[in-house]
């Protein structure tokens, strides 16, 4: 928890949220009313906020992780807007940050999270299976390293083995995975595994799964995405710039390196259709990097941003 979210609940005189959130938070609600609700009982605890704040009381409601990555805060403004509220409105609301799952996760398992990431939730309870299976499918491509939510329940036992099939479709079976069970909580859990398998391993509702991309390793029980510095320097040889590399500039492969590229294998006689299949980018995309004018060379100014 943030030192924020600990002074919101001192300074509350109700507490709303699901039980086992109640649960977990016990030792802070001395003297305040404590409204409890079930699982599936989101709205009905927005609307009890409400209700206990149009009251003149300070509420209180608490999500686990972040109250905006899967938890309360969408809700709750769906609620207060469909009551009539407005930011002008004598209630006034504030989200407090939190630390989400894939953030506690990665700090216990190392440094997964170092290059491009997304989070999925596999719950379909409000969400249409084809909608979470297209996300799935195009993550996976697209080599991102990938949290997965709520990937499994005591209902839900297929949506973590139809994830496992859409990424082995793109991505190596030795691919690193981690799947960590209540961080930082009393039942804490850490599993390394592989994608291919992924679904083996003990995996219910308390449980976050991180999918590695192409480049991430685990050596010495740590699981580590690289930032990318390699492409750029030698680390074998003490760090030194690889030829073709500039300190602080963008890649020789990077933008404007890639569009002269392009143009040169397009002057040369390679076809649009050859250069997208290629790049593995759509055919209309690479026409208009073709049709872009060309820019000034890039240069370093004082606000370039830094590569750490």
């Amino acid at each position: 928890m943030t030192h924020r979210a600990r002074a919101a609940i001192a300074e509350a005189d109700v507490v709303v949220g699901y039980v086992t959130y109640i649960k977990l938070v016990a030792d802070l609600l001395e003297g305040k009313e404590v409204i409890r609700k079930g699982m599936t009982e989101e709205l009905d605890r927005a609307v009890h906020a409400l209700e206990r704040a149009r009251e003149g009381k300070k509420v209180a409601l608490i999500s686990s992780g972040d109250a905006g990555v899967y938890g309360m805060a969408g809700p709750t403004y769906e609620v207060l807007f469909q009551a009539g509220w407005t930011p002008e409105s004598d209630v006034s609301v504030e989200v407090v940050p939190g630390a989400s799952a894939i953030n506690a996760c990665a700090a216990l398992v190392g440094a997964p999270l170092t290059h491009d990431f997304c989070s999925i939730s596999l719950s379909d309870l409000l969400t249409p299976w084809p909608v979470i299976a297209r996300r799935l499918d195009a993550v996976a491509a697209s080599d991102f390293v990938v949290a997965l939510y709520n990937p499994k329940s005591g209902r839900r036992t297929q949506q973590i083995v139809q994830a496992q099939a859409l990424f082995l479709r793109h991505r190596r079976p030795d691919t690193p995975v981690a799947v960590v069970k209540s961080a930082y909580r009393r039942r804490e859990r850490i599993e390394f595994t592989t994608l291919a398998h992924m679904s083996e391993c003990e995996i219910g509702m308390l449980t976050t799964v991180l999918i590695g991309n192409s480049h991430t390793f685990i050596q010495h029980g740590l699981m580590v995405t690289p930032r990318g510095y390699a492409n750029k320097y030698d680390l074998d040889e003490g760090g030194s710039t690889r030829e073709g590399e500039k300190a602080g500039r963008s890649l020789s492969s990077g933008l404007l390196g890639w569009m002269a590229q392009l143009r040169a294998d397009h002057a040369e006689g390679i076809d649009v259709a050859a250069l997208a299949q290629q790049h593995r980018l759509p055919v209309d995309y690479i026409e208009a990097v073709l049709n872009t004018p060309e820019d000034a060379p890039e240069t370093t100014t004082l606000t370039e941003e830094a590569e750490g």
